[in-house]
């Protein structure tokens, strides 16, 4: 009888704090899961050796699992955190879906993942974070709609010169309160191309994002990522600028303009050499209307000719443009699930190179330089 009285006791001691904890604290458990089966090729390379014949695949594009919560410290202050982390449920590996490694799935954290505070001030968070490529509410086609958006602009790159960063790891992020529809946010990465012994621990990442919304969508952003040392010494650096119309319920038509600078760049065969400063510009029109169950989409991106090459025998910006357009549409089965059907084309010139890199969508290795990628598609999507 002693025995049991002190288990009780035991019990009710240890679950005290925990009680107290469920009772401050908001946990939430969420996810994607986005698996489609499609179709894609690149053809008409330049070369013609990195030529890939149409091919069927079944993908899994973004799914994640994650785990989010806040807690109220008093006073208006929350402290708050977000652990996620990409899956492929496909496959079950921490593979891109061309097979390469993947950065963001299958490990632990390997998505957004923070803590931070939240107040008055704004919000500050450390931890994991995207940098500069999404868009917001301009544009969700890419990041929450479908299997893959335009090749080019919306993402954050061009033809020829990839965006400044994307997802990064040790970021630490600051977002002002919102004023009459306005609020900032600026990133800040210390060292973050310091991977090795001896590398130059100056190399940094900076970003700052700016976002209106009312009668018109705004958001800028710009992002620098200075690389010191390494394979690719230089600077990286973008300017993105939408403005999208919510013209009806359900219905968006927004315009992105972008340009992308590579200064100091490292040789590439055909365009640059050692030293470099090479700039391109792009433009993007996406629309977008929900038509009671149906939501329609549709997307054209263009990657102007690229300047600052050295033209040399070997080297030239000439043929560098490239032009890509989206065309699907999602049965909305209810508000978090949906099933989708898109076709993408993209036309490259023949020193052009654009392609659907985001996740490693498609080919492991990059495409022949003038090949034309096409990937059509039908998914499945659940939000939880």
């Amino acid at each position: 009888m002693q025995k049991k009285v002190m288990a009780l006791a035991v019990a009710g001691a240890l679950s005290a704090p925990v009680a107290a904890f469920a009772q401050a604290s908001n946990v939430q458990i969420y996810g994607r899961l986005n698996v489609g089966l499609d179709n894609y090729q690149a053809t008409g390379a330049t070369n013609g050796a990195n030529d890939l014949k149409a091919r069927m695949r079944q993908f899994d594009q973004g799914s994640r699992l994650g785990v989010r919560g806040n807690e109220d410290l008093g006073g208006g202050l929350k402290a708050l955190f977000q652990i996620e982390s990409g899956v492929n449920v496909d496959s079950g590996t921490a593979s891109n879906q061309n097979g390469a490694a993947n950065a963001s799935a299958g490990t632990f954290a390997s998505r957004d993942s923070y803590v931070g505070l939240e107040g008055g001030f704004g919000r500050i968070t450390m931890g994991r974070q995207a940098v500069w490529y999404g868009n917001g509410v301009i544009e969700q086609v890419t990041s929450n709609y479908v299997n893959i958006g335009v090749a080019n602009v919306f993402p954050g790159d061009t033809s020829r010169i990839a965006g400044p960063v994307k997802r990064q790891s040790n970021i630490f992020a600051y977002t002002t309160p919102t004023f009459g529809g306005f609020n900032a946010t600026a990133f800040y990465a210390p060292n973050s191309e310091a991977a090795a012994a001896g590398a130059d621990t100056n190399a940094k990442i900076y970003g700052l994002t700016g976002r209106y919304s009312g009668v018109v969508n705004v958001q800028v952003d710009w992002a620098k990522n200075k690389k010191t040392s390494g394979a690719q010494p230089g600077d990286v650096s973008g300017l993105k600028v939408g403005v999208g119309w919510p013209y009806a319920p359900g219905g968006q038509i927004s315009v992105i303009f972008l340009q992308n600078k590579a200064d100091n760049t490292s040789a590439t065969a055909g365009l640059t050499l050692a030293g470099d400063n090479l700039k391109q510009r792009g433009a993007g029109v996406n629309w977008e209307q929900v038509f009671g169950n149906i939501q329609a989409l549709a997307q054209v991106s263009r990657s102007q000719k690229a300047t600052g090459c050295s033209d040399s025998a070997t080297t030239s910006c000439d043929n560098t443009e490239s032009t890509s357009y989206m065309v699907g549409a999602r049965y909305l089965l209810s508000k978090r699930t949906a099933a989708y059907v898109t076709y993408n084309k993209t036309t490259n010139k023949a020193n052009a190179a654009a392609d659907y890199s985001a996740a490693g969508y498609t080919a492991a290795n990059p495409i022949g330089v003038g090949a034309d990628p096409r990937v059509w598609a039908i998914g499945l999507m659940h939000n939880f």
